[in-house]
């Protein structure tokens, strides 16, 4: 089975891309789509369904995880965000691919064993996980493969 995770955002959404076979999984790939801050809002979101459809094309998941809006610090942050939640629920919707949302500390209890863990504690721990050489960059990508991860668990139960 096929899991692409995503860590959504607006300048940067990171993905990830996991096999599960039976209690194991595997790295595929992982990456971030970035748009610039000086382009128009619409412009930014239509690049990120655009590179979503190419990364569904590629990849053909067999189901998404998404890390879900836990808190926010303030408005200005969140809705753009939210945003982009949109624009990556919807393109889950048309590719009519399961969708399982998680929270951060959702993220960290799977992967770590604790919800207050450090990210770079769930990072070390995806790197593990998947048997990477490194710690994989950005941030934002190793988050997505922890949401990955995470979904992994949730499926093998």
């Amino acid at each position: 089975m096929r899991i692409l995770g995503i860590d959504p955002g607006t300048a940067i959404t990171g993905y990830g891309v996991i096999d599960k076979q039976g209690r194991n999984s595997s790295y595929v790939a992982h990456g971030c789509i970035a748009t610039h801050k000086d382009t128009a809002k619409e412009k930014r979101l239509l690049s990120l369904e655009k590179q979503l459809i190419a990364i569904f094309k590629e990849y053909k998941p067999d189901v998404v995880a998404v890390e879900s809006l836990f808190f926010f610090k303030n408005l200005k942050t969140a809705m753009p965000v939210s945003e982009a939640r949109g624009v990556i629920l919807l393109t889950i919707g048309r590719h009519e691919t399961p969708l399982y949302e998680f929270s951060p500390p959702q993220v960290k209890m799977a992967v770590v064993g604790y919800g207050n863990a450090e990210k770079k504690q769930v990072q070390k721990m995806v790197q593990l996980h998947l048997k990477l050489e490194s710690i994989p960059k950005p941030d934002d990508a190793a988050d997505a493969l922890a949401v990955a991860l995470t979904c992994a668990s949730l499926l093998r139960s």
